[in-house]
């Protein structure tokens, strides 16, 4: 594998290993930051786990948040390029579920068929009409903060510190901005599996219609929890029983 220097800005890999038999490529959501996927390294065996950096955050800061999904895609797919000599697997989460589909759909004009696609915190639906969907411009800064406190996953005495509301608040805005204004493609974009992983209590999933968008198989499966189920309990065992050649999660 011969990485480039965008490969390095857009993917952080918590362990690289050696001739790995696949490549987990993991998609924030909305406000998220690779770091949420920093523990998944080395757990499942055999599969090299790989973070999406969006702009506008953590080590990249200084740079604008984005602002078309589409774009977002096509440059995540410009840097997994020099991963592709590995099947890759697709997992995002909630607006990284988005992205991840629309990568997949970027890939496969490369040539690259991904081998699976895991949509999180979202459910096989049709969309929400349009009224159902909430503008981030249209909330104040503590609505934006009660929102992510009603979502879970963020924690209320960091929240409520002026200095991360500062920091985070600008880019959580640009990126519910940009999954608003996502309209995606009709008819089936896909031909990989997709699996879609939404917790019992999760009132707040996103609703796409993964069984239109996939030629290939889509399986629902139910897990214990909220939005943010996978920080306490990362869906791995899951991951490795969907692939081809089972792999099994680590301690």
């Amino acid at each position: 594998m011969t990485t480039t220097p965008d490969t390095a800005r857009w993917l952080r890999c918590p362990l690289t290993l050696d001739g790995p038999e696949a490549r987990l490529v993991c998609f924030p959501h909305a406000g998220g930051s690779a770091a949420m996927f920093h523990p998944w390294g080395g757990r499942l065996p055999g599969v090299e786990v790989h973070a999406v950096c969006y702009p506008g955050r953590a080590h990249r800061i200084a740079e604008p948040p984005p602002a078309d999904l589409r774009h977002l895609a096509a440059q995540i797919t410009d840097a997994l390029m020099p991963l592709a000599d590995r099947p890759l697997i697709l997992f995002g989460h909630s607006m990284g579920a988005a992205v991840a589909l629309e990568t997949a759909v970027a890939l496969r004009e490369r040539g690259v068929e991904p081998l699976h696609l895991f949509a999180s915190g979202s459910r096989d639906a049709p969309y929400p009409e349009p009224e159902e969907l909430s503008d981030p411009d249209e909330l104040n800064d503590a609505a934006v903060v009660e929102r992510l406190l009603t979502l879970g996953g963020t924690d209320p005495e960091l929240a409520a510190d002026p200095e991360f509301q500062e920091l985070v608040l600008p880019y959580v805005r640009a990126d519910g901005r940009m999954f608003h204004a996502y309209t995606p493609g009709p008819g089936p974009m896909l031909r990989c599996p997709v699996t879609t992983i939404v917790g019992d209590v999760d009132d707040d999933a996103d609703r796409r219609p993964w069984s239109t968008l996939t030629s290939g198989p889509v399986r629902e499966h139910g897990v214990r929890g909220d939005h943010f189920y996978l920080v306490d309990e990362p869906p791995l065992a899951l991951l490795g029983d969907c692939l081809p050649v089972p792999v099994r999660s680590g301690p």
